[in-house]
Formats: C-alpha cells, sequence, structure tokens
C-alpha cells in the first residue's frame, strides 16, 4: 500500500523535512507573516513544506511539479508525497519524492494512509495538499492540536459525477474549507465555492505556462489533417473535456460544408482516455469530419500547424493546453466555462457551451480570413501575459509563510490574479 521509493530527478536531495537540506533563512517582515517574505539574493524561502497530491495526471500533475521545483530552487526543504504512478517520471529538481498511495475514492487504506500522512506532516513547518482528497486527508491527518503545521490547500476540480460522488464531494469540500489555513482555487468558481464552505481566507491559484518544449521545427505535423481547414483539439478524452458537444458540433460544420455555408474541414482530436472508443463508434456512425489520432508528443507543433485550436469542455482550471495555443499564436475558440476566460486573457473568442453556438464560432473564424487574423493576434498578445514561474515563486512565498495572509481575499502584489 504505502511504498517508500523515491521518485524525481535522482538527484540527491533534501530527504524528509527537517532532515538536513536548509534555507537561506530570509527572514519574513518582523515575524507577523504579514506580506511577501524578502527576496534576498541567496533564494527567498526557508522552512519544511510537505507538497501533497492524490491520484493526478495533466495539469495537476504538471502544477504539482512546478512547485516542488520553485520551493526546492529558492531555498525550501521540500518532499514530494504522492501516488508512486504520479511520482514516476516527475521532475522534481532535486527534491525528494516518497511514495503515498492516495487513492482516487474512500477505501479502507484511508487509515494507513493518515497515519503515514501524519508522521510526515509532524516534520514540516507547512503542508500543501493538492487536490480535494489530497487535502480533506491532510486536513484530518494534521487535526487541530496547537502548532501543527500550517495547512494550504490547491483546488483543482471541481467535484462532478453523479449524486454520490457530488455529494461526497461537497464533504470535503467543507473539510478543506473549515480546516485549510489558506484554499487557492484555479478558477473562480471554485474560490467562490470555497467561501460559501466557510473557508477564511481564499486566492486564485497562479499556475504557470508550461515550460516552452525545444523546436521541432513542426515538420509533418501537418499530415494529420487531409484538405480542408485545419481544427484541433488537444484533450483527455473524458466527460469533462465535453466530447459529445465536439462530436454534436462537428455534426453541425458538416451539414454546414455539404450546403456550401463553411469551408471544407478536418476535425483532429488528439488525446487518450476512457472516452476514446466511443467517440471512434460515433464518427464512423455519422460520418462526421473528426480524426482521433491518439496522443501526441508533438501538440505544439500541431498547434502551430493548426487553423484554429477548439476547447469544448464543460468545466476547466485553467487549462495548460490552452496556454499552449496561445503561445503557439494558434487562433482558439473555447468554451466560457470555469477558469478558461482568467487562463485566455483575452486572447481567445469565448462562447457557451453549446454546439450551435461553437458551430457558429468555428465558421464565423474559418470564412473571414481577416477575423481569422485577428484572432491570431489576439492569441499572441494573450501569450505575453500568461503568467511565470516568478509569480508562483511570489504567491508561495507569501502562501506558505507564517499567519494567514492578510491579501488572501483582496488585491496583492503577491497573489496574482487574486478576487
Amino acid at each position: 500500500m504505502e511504498g517508500s521509493g523515491e521518485s524525481g530527478s535522482g538527484k540527491t536531495g533534501p530527504g524528509e523535512p527537517g532532515s538536513g537540506k536548509t534555507g537561506s533563512g530570509v527572514r519574513g517582515p518582523g515575524g507577523r507573516g504579514q506580506g511577501c517574505r524578502s527576496q534576498g539574493p541567496g533564494g527567498p524561502g526557508s522552512g519544511r513544506v510537505l507538497e501533497v497530491s492524490g491520484q493526478a495526471a495533466g495539469g495537476v500533475r504538471a502544477h504539482l511539479g512546478q512547485c516542488v521545483r520553485v520551493l526546492d530552487g529558492r531555498g525550501w526543504q521540500v518532499l514530494a508525497a504522492a501516488p508512486t504512478g504520479v511520482l514516476t517520471g516527475l521532475d522534481l529538481g532535486a527534491a525528494r519524492g516518497q511514495a503515498l498511495e492516495i487513492g482516487s475514492r474512500p477505501s479502507p487504506k484511508d487509515v494507513a494512509v493518515l497515519r503515514r500522512l501524519g508522521r510526515l506532516a509532524r516534520r514540516a513547518d507547512v503542508v500543501h495538499a493538492h487536490g480535494l482528497r489530497a487535502g480533506a486527508l491532510a486536513a484530518l491527518a494534521l487535526g487541530r492540536r496547537r502548532g501543527r503545521a500550517r495547512l494550504v490547500v490547491t483546488l483543482h476540480n471541481l467535484p462532478v459525477g453523479s449524486r454520490t460522488t457530488r455529494a461526497l464531494g461537497e464533504v470535503l469540500e467543507r473539510v478543506v474549507a473549515r480546516r485549510a489555513d489558506l484554499v487557492l482555487a484555479v478558477s473562480p468558481d471554485l474560490a467562490e465555492r470555497a467561501r460559501h464552505r466557510g473557508a477564511r481566507a481564499v486566492g486564485l491559484a497562479v499556475v504557470p505556462a508550461p515550460a516552452a518544449p525545444p523546436p521541432t521545427g513542426g515538420g509533418g505535423a501537418e499530415e494529420v489533417w487531409g484538405d480542408g481547414r485545419r481544427l484541433l483539439t488537444v484533450a483527455r478524452l473524458a466527460p469533462q473535456k465535453g466530447l459529445d458537444l465536439l462530436l454534436d458540433t462537428a455534426g453541425i460544420l458538416r451539414e454546414r460544408v455539404a450546403d456550401g455555408t463553411c469551408p471544407p474541414l478536418g476535425w483532429v482530436v488528439a488525446g487518450d482516455g476512457p472516452g476514446w472508443r466511443a467517440a471512434r463508434e460515433r464518427v464512423r456512425a455519422e460520418d462526421l469530419p473528426v480524426r482521433l489520432v491518439g496522443r501526441r508528443e508533438d501538440a505544439p507543433a500541431l498547434m502551430g500547424a493548426s487553423d484554429l485550436v477548439v476547447l469544448t469542455s464543460l468545466w476547466e482550471g485553467q487549462p495548460l493546453t490552452l496556454q499552449e495555443a496561445l503561445r503557439a499564436g494558434a487562433a482558439v475558440v473555447a468554451t466560457d466555462v470555469g477558469g478558461t476566460a482568467l487562463t485566455a486573457r483575452g486572447g481567445a473568442l469565448l462562447v457557451a457551451p453549446g454546439a450551435r453556438a461553437l458551430a457558429d464560432a468555428v465558421t464565423g473564424l474559418l470564412s473571414e480570413p481577416a477575423a481569422l487574423e485577428s484572432a491570431r493576434a489576439r492569441a499572441a498578445a494573450a501569450a505575453a501575459t500568461l503568467p511565470g514561474e516568478a509569480d508562483l515563486a511570489a504567491q508561495l512565498t507569501e502562501a506558505l509563510g507564517p499567519g494567514t495572509p492578510p491579501h488572501a481575499t483582496g488585491s496583492s502584489r503577491c497573489y496574482v490574479g487574486v478576487p
């Protein structure tokens, strides 16, 4: 159940919090925990941080790695505790990873996880948990004892699924809201939910754009399309990503191409997941202009070669796919859900999550070359304003410091984008 293996870059790291590597010793302002910590030349951080995650993939897993690397690079002692599958291959910089097998749903094994998490947390000054399951387990493991580690929880996803799943999610939300010293949310609606559940300090999480991949020249990217305009969606094939909505939209576009009101097009969907087989069957049955190409490592090159990137999600936090599309200078149409508008920064055409609204937006851009060029220009301009690791470092430095950040529910130099 609970392995003790390490994962990461393989470099010699600080070990568990409190067991070796020391930070730069930079002091906070007057010891009162107000404002940002000073940024000395030797590194801004000091202290022992336990980063905790449950099952995670995609953007959540990437953000965990970003937080670990940023903190470790600034002098904090960091240990990442997460399931083996999350840690394997994840770049942790020089920090250490330790297996903590938090499952995706409640289990009798949670008792052992709580005990293990409690032992790890006693050696930390701060516990930073990612997601509802990890956040609630961390809150229960820490308890309400005096002198416990400070608890910061980043909420990455909206509870979705069956009525039972949603009800359980609401219970976990209340546990996190009432026990965390600070809740960071990846979208405004998650932040509002946390406030409604009783959270005392809430901010919007800074999610930096992923590191730009090395240039590949884009050779061969165009080959995934046939003739016509090139549409692209990069997403995990799961309900949250709106795969049925995508296929409904493709059906409307097929009819418009047939009657001459939309240019001929091909829609490539790059990604894998549980919805792949059903999507393939529907594409064949309805003769949709959609090609499923599976997971691709050259997604940025595909974005650069496309005429239009389309996001059909039913909910998003701060989608890394959208950040990648903006950085590629691609024209983007996206559903206006969750934190998509926050991430787009004016660089995407946002529409209601409906097939006709999406089809109208796609048709309008593909039919007007000037509108398409304008959309590309807006994307490039928005990309220049995307947050980076320095913004994440500023937020974490304040969030993980002693005391509740005084600006967590107002404007702040350190809390980029806090409402």
